[in-house]
């Protein structure tokens, strides 16, 4: 194998990877108005928000107002 074909198929291997580790979620909030993500919110110690991406952007939510956070099957 050569250089070129061994980086290809690092290429594919790793972006293979990368698309099957988003988890969906819904987020539900006290209110009973429902979020739904495309990856599972990340919860910042140091701020108390969950954070996640939305249209390219951050999105942080305080864990007061998060009643629960489901993984869509």
């Amino acid at each position: 194998m050569n250089l070129k074909t061994l980086t290809l198929v690092s290429i594919v291997a790793g972006v293979a990877v990368l698309a099957g580790c988003s988890t969906p979620s819904t987020i539900t909030q006290r209110d009973g108005s429902q979020i739904t993500t495309a990856d599972e919110p990340q919860y910042n110690d140091d701020t108390g928000f969950y954070e996640y991406e939305k249209d390219g952007s951050n999105v942080r939510l305080n864990k007061d107002d998060v009643k629960s956070i489901e993984d869509i099957d």
